[in-house]
């Protein structure tokens, strides 16, 4: 059995799945178990959690489900302390939490982008508020955040909010890594393109005639033809989170099937 996260406790923030199938905190929170790390698996919602940290178990794996509210401070301190108490220094902080909201400037509502700012951006401020001094006590640690393609390039769709949380995800992750490179503790990130994930189904669908549409449109955007799904992103993170990536921090990694070189999104 690889063990590449072996003795290392991993919080993984968004590690539910919004529908049947495999989103990609699901995904990452499974593999970093298969990979020997004890795994908190924490979402907002508790049955989500409790699904995620299931197949762990039943694969032989450690795990613990934990509901939590990442616009809360409160909230996160307590789902790491839960971690804390349960499994020892957290050794991987993943953050897997976002939303999208359609609209450019004039057709968001205020609401809406103050959602998409307290979820995308401000849930990797709040879980590196409550984790990182962990971090720091124990003298090392890996932050993996979940961005996206969105925050370096236009990708087709009008979500004014997404962009701009996405890029702000890339240069906090860049601020981080700089900031306590000194201590031990590395952050990189991972910026999904066209990923075949429950999310999309509820979140993206809605910009097209039927799903069929959707799903034809999203792969042709790709130049291999084909979009991907959440084990390209975890494998990702694996790495990112790994010791073999000692000497990678402050990168913003595009697992995209190669679409951040072409001209086009998926219209």
């Amino acid at each position: 059995m690889p063990e590449r996260l072996k003795g290392k406790t991993a919080i993984v923030f968004g590690a539910g799945s919004s529908g049947p199938g495999w989103g990609n905190g699901k995904a990452a929170a499974v593999l970093y178990a298969r990979e020997g790390a004890k795994v908190a698996c924490i979402d907002l919602s508790a049955e989500a959690a409790e699904e995620t940290a299931h197949i762990i178990t039943e694969e032989g794996g450690e795990a613990i489900a934990v509901s939590a509210d990442v616009t809360k401070l409160d909230s996160i301190n307590a789902a790491v302390g839960k971690t804390v108490d349960a499994f020892g220094p957290i050794g991987v902080l993943h953050n897997n939490v976002g939303v999208t909201h359609m609209g450019g400037p004039v057709e968001l509502d205020e609401a809406q982008f103050q959602q998409s700012i307290d979820l995308n951006i401000g849930s990797v401020y709040r879980t590196s508020k409550s984790v990182i001094p962990h971090m720091l006590k124990a003298g090392s640690g890996a932050i993996v955040n979940i961005s996206s393609l969105a925050g370096i390039r236009w990708t087709g769709y009008p979500y004014f909010a997404y962009y701009a949380t996405k890029a702000a995800v890339n240069q906090a992750t860049v601020a981080i890594a700089m900031q306590y490179a000194r201590q031990g503790i590395r952050a990189n990130c991972v910026m999904p393109g066209m990923i075949d994930t429950p999310l999309i189904y509820k979140q993206i669908s809605s910009q097209y005639a039927s799903t069929e549409e959707m799903v034809a449109a999203r792969n042709a955007a790709i130049p291999g033809g084909k979009m991907g799904d959440a084990w390209d992103i975890a494998y990702a993170a694996l790495f990112l989170a790994s010791d073999e990536a000692k000497f990678v921090t402050g990168v913003c990694l595009p697992v995209d099937g190669g679409q951040s070189c072409t001209v086009m999104g998926p219209r």
